[in-house]
């Protein structure tokens, strides 16, 4: 990775922070080489500071890190984007980008595994997503089986309506199964895309 530091007449090159998980743009700040030094070896991302006039690691006063995931530089070697997973809020003022938009996947899809996340571990009794995984693996294999039968046997009626929302409980399910066996749509997709390379 050559970054053409000299560029620009200050030594700094504009850094775009991306979270890794969500593709969302998190903010925009300024890397000299030192900075850029510091952030492969510690793995937290480290800006320059114009305004401190010195080396700035995003968090190291709210504990709202960036960790580094990967470095990406432009066609022509000016820019940098930088892949990260955020530690909490990135705005100063509290919000989750500096365009405060909240940090979220924009394919609902990648949403609902995360809703899922989370209400796996509220109380059975208070969340149907916490009790089949309650219930274990083979319950919720045995779910994901009868929600494909049902899904089957909508489609061969003229029933749109039924039809999509068997589909929809066959897909919601098939994310939970994904989860259990501690997997996600990521790596389905992975394998998807390695299939189609070929």
């Amino acid at each position: 990775m050559q970054i053409d530091f000299n560029k620009y007449g200050d030594g700094l090159v504009p850094v775009i922070i991306q979270d890794d998980k969500t593709d969302r743009v998190l903010m925009l700040g300024f890397m000299n080489e030192e900075a850029l030094q510091k952030t492969k070896q510690s793995g937290k991302v480290t800006f320059f500071s114009r305004s401190k006039n010195r080396l700035w690691t995003k968090g190291e006063e709210s504990g709202n890190f960036l960790l580094l995931k990967n470095i990406l530089t432009d066609c022509d070697n000016d820019t940098l984007l930088i892949k990260a997973e955020p530690l909490g809020p990135v705005c100063h003022t509290g919000a989750d980008t500096c365009w405060n938009e909240t940090n979220t996947n924009q394919d609902f899809l990648f949403y609902l595994e995360d809703v899922i996340n989370r209400r796996k571990k509220a109380s059975p009794d208070q969340s149907y997503v916490s009790s089949l995984f309650a219930n274990g693996l083979n319950k919720i294999a045995q779910k994901v089986g009868e929600e494909a039968v049902e899904m089957v046997i909508e489609s061969k009626d003229n029933n749109e309506e039924l039809f999509l929302n068997e589909a929809a409980d066959l897909l919601f399910h098939y994310l939970i199964l994904l989860n259990v066996k501690e997997h996600n749509l990521k790596d389905v997709i992975d394998v998807l895309k390695q299939r189609h390379s070929k």
